[in-house]
């Protein structure tokens, strides 16, 4: 008698909605905190209004932020484990530990900013730089980690979430600082110059982000097969309307087309490329989390 099995196994998901959200909501506190630092810490006097707004956005997204991880892992009274079960070869031990640095170091620094004690400030701002990188950039280095999936197992992974973090940093702090001028200052004034600068500033990032997202995609693209399926994967595939059009075409091209020429850029141009920028790198986070894992594993 002759037998036939059929299996039908289904590829569950590791990662997904909340661990996107995580990594997109660090990246903007990173992005923000670095902000902060121009003026307080290497001296760029014309950024100083973006100093108590970035550390106090960069402080409140990195207290959100884990939520979303302590949600995806299912069972948060278990999260002390990651301080007493070390493991120092994963990012994720390290990560556990940046996460509580990070955030003490962040109110430090503000405490000193409002007291307005420019050397402790200059301080905890330089110190807080490689500790924001750290904490974005670890979250890059656990996706480039996993071997078995090719849109991910790039060395290229932690400076791509490094440097969208700097691009929807920019864009939140945009319009944010547009939001504080225009209703609780008492001015009710829009610092026009400042909101031109971060533009150009905004501008330029995007054309390096740009380049880093296309180095990756030609390397894949030219890979081996499981590589060239990932890359297929998000330029013709289920994922291609999010990669193409909102997260680059939305998210980048026509933001750095309204920046960078100045008859194009005017306030309201700033404000909606600001708009799509923050979109459209959230919709980078969802892609690269939720499309990494959509080809099944053999």
């Amino acid at each position: 008698m002759d037998t036939q099995v059929l299996y039908n196994i289904f590829h569950q998901e590791a990662f997904g909605f909340n661990i996107a959200m995580y990594f997109y909501l660090t990246g903007l506190s990173a992005g923000s905190f670095i902000l902060s630092t121009l003026a307080y810490g290497f001296g760029m006097n014309q950024y100083k209004p973006l100093g108590r707004v970035g550390v106090i956005l960069a402080t409140l997204l990195l207290v959100i932020a884990p939520f979303f991880l302590l949600i995806h892992i299912g069972m948060p009274l278990r999260a002390w484990h990651l301080f007493v079960y070390l493991n120092w070869s994963s990012p994720i031990t390290w990560g556990s530990f940046l996460l509580i640095l990070y955030p003490i170091n962040c109110i430090i620094y503000g405490y000193f900013m409002f007291k307005e004690k420019m050397k402790p400030t200059r301080i905890f701002g330089l110190i807080g730089i490689p500790l924001a990188i750290a904490v974005h950039g670890y979250t890059g280095f656990i996706l480039a980690f996993g071997k078995a999936r090719a849109l991910w197992n790039t060395a290229l992974m932690p400076i791509l979430f490094l440097a969208s973090a700097i691009v929807s940093g920019i864009a939140l702090m945009i319009l944010v600082v547009i939001l504080k001028d225009r209703f609780f200052s008492k001015e009710k004034r829009i610092d026009r110059d400042l909101i031109m600068n971060l533009g150009k500033l905004l501008a330029w990032m995007i054309v390096f982000d740009l380049f880093l997202v296309g180095s990756d995609l030609l390397v894949l693209l030219i890979s081996h097969s499981d590589a060239q399926a990932a890359a297929y994967l998000i330029l013709g595939g289920k994922f291609s309307v999010m990669f193409l059009i909102i997260e680059n075409l939305l998210g980048k091209i026509i933001p750095f087309i309204l920046l960078a020429v100045p008859k194009f850029r005017t306030l309201p141009t700033v404000i909606a490329a600001s708009i799509l920028v923050v979109v459209g790198i959230f919709f980078m986070r969802y892609v690269v989390v939720v499309a990494g894992e959509f080809i099944p594993l053999l």
